[in-house]
């Protein structure tokens, strides 16, 4: 089983499954080293999975790892997932993500033996969809480069299925989180904030838009669904979703309840500041999945609830810095 981007988040708990399951696991990173997994945070998987140059941006890379793998399976992870940042540098991202997926497609394709691929979409893909909650049958009409790129890598997966008949298979996760993701990202930015809060390191903390609707779920979850849908009979595509919308507010709430903090100090102010700047409109379609054709056909659901991840996060923070978590869990 080949992973690329296994150093990520999603390649990580993705690793640790299909080892568990007695899978032999290999990985891409840009560039192997003694330290990576040690690096990445992953000491668990150094000397367990096999580690394999491939940079996204170098085709002759992910020809030749996919070449010396000959996996039965390929799950293509990696891949820029901060949406910001493909404003910043669109060529270099829509050149990762959609020509990297047909590089990764075209070299599975040529393995001596067939080889089934699950492709991770975004659901960045919808954008203004004019519908909420989104299913895989959705309107696709996505408002940054990343979400026009992870189109076109999800468009890819669903031609070359119907025109060579492979196992191809689009999983369209929406938003997923766990301990491991970097603190850029909201969900890790509140749990860090909170659990510094807790630990008395910090008075505040300043935010966005509270009011803004996500569909958060538990990265764990969410690899194993992938599992599930390329082991399935048939492929597909698959929206990997809780199903549930959430506010960031909702986040914030659950974060200082996990942490054991009241969210207003003694004096009654709030220690969530409102920074203006992050404040954007109300969207008119919310991003959230419908998992239903994952529920029905690969009886699939997340085991985590949003109260456990938000609260398995704010406990790593508060470790992080030396605090123990309130009370067990």
């Amino acid at each position: 089983m080949l992973i690329t981007g296994v150093t990520g988040q999603d390649g990580g708990y993705l690793a640790e499954q299909l080892l568990a399951a007695g899978d032999e696991v290999l990985g891409t990173v840009r560039r192997p080293a003694p330290e990576t997994f040690a690096t990445a945070g992953l000491p668990q998987l150094d000397g367990r999975v096999k580690l394999l140059g491939a940079d996204l941006l170098d085709r002759a890379s992910i020809r030749r790892a996919i070449a010396e793998a000959e996996p039965d399976e390929i799950y293509h992870l990696a891949a820029p997932t901060f949406v910001p940042d493909s404003w910043e540098d669109p060529t270099e991202v829509v050149a990762a993500i959609a020509a990297g997926t047909a590089t990764v497609l075209a070299a599975a394709g040529a393995l001596p033996r067939a080889c089934r691929v699950l492709v991770a979409a975004s659901s960045e893909i919808f954008g203004d969809a004019g519908v909420s909650p989104q299913s895989e049958t959705a309107p696709t009409r996505p408002r940054s480069p990343y979400g026009v790129a992870k189109l076109a890598a999800h468009g890819l997966v669903g031609a070359l299925r119907a025109r060579h008949d492979r196992f191809l298979v689009s999983a369209i996760t929406f938003n997923h989180e766990s301990p491991r993701r970097p603190e850029r990202f909201l969900p890790r930015k509140v749990t860090a904030g909170v659990a510094a809060i807790a630990a008395g390191r910090e008075e505040t903390l300043t935010l966005g838009d509270q009011a803004a609707v996500r569909d958060w779920s538990h990265a764990r979850d969410v690899v194993a669904g992938m599992v599930l849908a390329l082991r399935h009979d048939e492929p597909g595509d698959y929206v990997l979703a809780s199903g549930t919308p959430h506010t960031v507010g909702e986040l914030v709430d659950a974060a200082f309840a996990a942490a054991g903090v009241e969210r207003h100090a003694a004096d009654g102010s709030d220690r969530v500041l409102v920074d203006p700047r992050f404040v954007r409109p109300p969207e008119q379609w919310p991003s959230v999945g419908d998992p239903s054709r994952a529920r029905d056909v690969l009886g699939w659901r997340p085991r985590t609830s949003f109260e456990q991840l938000v609260a398995e996060m704010v406990d790593a923070d508060l470790a992080r810095l030396g605090v123990a978590a309130p009370g067990a869990r």
